[in-house]
C-alpha cells in the first residue's frame, strides 16, 4: 500500500473541495498527494470513426489545465499528476489498490470530459479496493466523527476505521447503532423497549470494547435508536466533521454493492463520508 492519497480531478467545484479536504488530510498523515484525471475518450467518438489527432490533443490540454488548477488549490502541498486516457471508475479503482485513501467530490461534470458525476462516486465506493471519501458539505471544525454499526462485517471494518479516523483528529468517536430499517415512522415506543434499548446497547459495547482498549484516548458515545440508520446518520452528519459507514450492511440484498445507506450519505450528507469495504 502505497503512503498516498488520490484525488479525482476534472475541472468542477466538486472536484476541487475533495482536494482541499485531501490536502489537509496528506499534510495531517505525512502522506503523499497524487491527483489523476482521466479521460474516456469512447464516449467522444461517433461510429468508431477514427478522430483527428487534434481532437486527443485538446483533451489531453484540457486535463492538464484541470490538473493545474487542482494543484493551486492543493497549496503548498506536494503533489504528482496523471492524465491518462482511460475510463474513469477503471483508473481509479485501480490506483485504488495501493493507494491508503481515495477522495472524490460528491458530483462533477457531464458529458464525456466530466469525470467525478455521482454515477462515478457510486461505482468507486462500491468496488474500491481502500476506502473512499466522497467530499460533500461543510465538516463541522472540532465535530466528532460518526460511524454507522449494525453487526455486519462491513460495518465492523468501518468501525475499526472510524476508531482511527478519531484517534488522527483528536475527536470524539459517536458509534450509532439504529434499530430500525423501516420505511414509515415508527409507533411510540412500546413498554417493552427499555429493555431491547439495553440489549442493543450491550452488544454495541461489547463490540467496541476491543478497539476501545486501543484507542484508549478516543472518547466513545453510544448511540441505540429506534430509526432507519439513514434518517439517523444523516442527521448526525450536520454536527460531524465526517461520517463513516460500510458500503453494504446487513439490510441489503446480496446483489447490491453499495448499501441505500450508503447512497443516501453520499448524495445527501452534510460533511464528508467515508465508505469503506471489507478488506
Amino acid at each position: 500500500m502505497a503512503d498516498e492519497i488520490v484525488v479525482g480531478v476534472d475541472g468542477s467545484a466538486a472536484a476541487l473541495d475533495a482536494v482541499r479536504w485531501a490536502a489537509a488530510e496528506a499534510v495531517s498523515r505525512k502522506l503523499a498527494l497524487r491527483l489523476v484525471h482521466a479521460t474516456d475518450i469512447t464516449s467522444g467518438l461517433d461510429g468508431g470513426l477514427p478522430m483527428p489527432q487534434s481532437f486527443f490533443d485538446e483533451l489531453e490540454r484540457a486535463g492538464q489545465d484541470f490538473l493545474a488548477d487542482a494543484a493551486r488549490v492543493a497549496g503548498e502541498v506536494p503533489v504528482s499528476t496523471e492524465t491518462p486516457f482511460a475510463p474513469a471508475v477503471a483508473l481509479l479503482l485501480e490506483r485504488s489498490r495501493s493507494a491508503r485513501m481515495l477522495a472524490l467530490g460528491a458530483s462533477g461534470r457531464s458529458g464525456f470530459t466530466g469525470m467525478l458525476a455521482g454515477s462515478t462516486a457510486v461505482s468507486v465506493a462500491a468496488h474500491a479496493t481502500c476506502p473512499v471519501a466522497v467530499v460533500r458539505g461543510r465538516p463541522a471544525t472540532g465535530g466528532p466523527v460518526v460511524v454507522g454499526v449494525d453487526g455486519s462485517p462491513t460495518s465492523e471494518e468501518a468501525l475499526s476505521v472510524a476508531f482511527d479516523e478519531a484517534a488522527w483528529r483528536a475527536v470524539p468517536l459517536i458509534a450509532v447503532h439504529a434499530w430500525s430499517d423501516a420505511k414509515v415512522p415508527l409507533p411510540a415506543p412500546d413498554p417493552g423497549w427499555a429493555e431491547v434499548e439495553r440489549d442493543q446497547l450491550r452488544l454495541l459495547a461489547e463490540r467496541l470494547a476491543g478497539r476501545r482498549e486501543r484507542y484508549p484516548d478516543v472518547r466513545v458515545e453510544r448511540v441505540v435508536v429506534r430509526d432507519r440508520p439513514r434518517d439517523e446518520l444523516l442527521a448526525r452528519s450536520r454536527e460531524a466533521q465526517l461520517v463513516v459507514v460500510g458500503s453494504r450492511g446487513r439490510g441489503g440484498f446480496r446483489g447490491l454493492l453499495l448499501g441505500s445507506t450508503s447512497q443516501a450519505l453520499i448524495q445527501q450528507a452534510e460533511c464528508p463520508v467515508l465508505v469503506v469495504r471489507p478488506r
